[in-house]
């Protein structure tokens, strides 16, 4: 992940971060954020957001998202398939990068995640899914939105919005310029764009202020990357 520095070396920049997280919700009025019990680090969202096809490649690629609903604090990698395989890869690199305990996780039902089927509301997953066995191995509780549901999962969706603008308004020249500026600008997402949910902090301010009072909430020190003093 690069330094702010670099961002500017691309053409992408910290204001134009700020540019894209704001966009379309000036005139929105404020949100009225409702705590509920056990709202502590720990719970997180995650989703897939399909990639516009580069010139270079023979078919598109999908981007694993996962976002801490408390903190907000955000980990994603593009994958070239929406496997099962996939989606193990990335929640064991979430796992393992996360400073926070993950303790709950909420998904979508698609195959990549569980094998509910989409129609019998009452059938529940096996635990045979090669997701639910990792996610059971290492502790995590594995909850599913509720089928034909799209608001369940929405924070996670939001983050992708902003994703899908960042794609529309920056040109790419191959894949490799794609994928050097997303985790740019998901660094910059957790470093230094303050949030309006979060009393105008940023995630990883909010993380580090959870670490002081709740440190056993945690797995390691949450700290800021190099050239991100904030």
């Amino acid at each position: 992940m690069g330094t702010a520095g670099e961002m500017l070396d691309t053409g992408f920049s910290c204001q134009s971060a700020i540019a894209l997280v704001t966009v379309g919700h000036q005139k929105a009025p404020p949100l009225v954020h409702k705590s509920f019990k056990g709202d502590v680090p720990g719970f997180a969202h995650m989703d897939i957001k399909y990639l516009s096809q580069m010139a270079d490649q023979t078919s598109r690629s999908y981007l694993f998202v996962a976002i801490d609903r408390v903190t907000r604090w955000v980990f994603a990698k593009s994958k070239k398939d929406k496997s099962a395989a996939s989606a193990r890869s990335l929640m064991d690199a979430l796992h393992k990068t996360c400073r926070s305990k993950i303790t709950r996780l909420l998904t979508d039902t698609g195959k990549e995640f569980t094998d509910r089927p989409f129609a019998p509301r009452k059938r529940k997953s096996s635990g045979n899914h090669e997701f639910d066995v990792l996610c059971q191995d290492i502790g995590i509780e594995h909850r599913l939105t509720p089928l034909r549901s799209l608001q369940s999962n929405g924070m996670v969706a939001r983050f992708n919005g902003r994703i899908g603008d960042l794609l529309q308004t920056h040109r790419f020249n191959c894949a490799l310029d794609m994928n050097k500026t997303l985790p740019r600008y998901v660094g910059l997402y957790n470093h230094q764009l303050p949030h309006f949910s979060l009393q105008n902090k940023t995630p990883i301010q909010t993380m580090k202020q959870w670490y002081e009072s709740h440190p056993e909430l945690f797995n390691k020190r949450p700290y800021n990357l190099p050239g991100r003093a904030r």
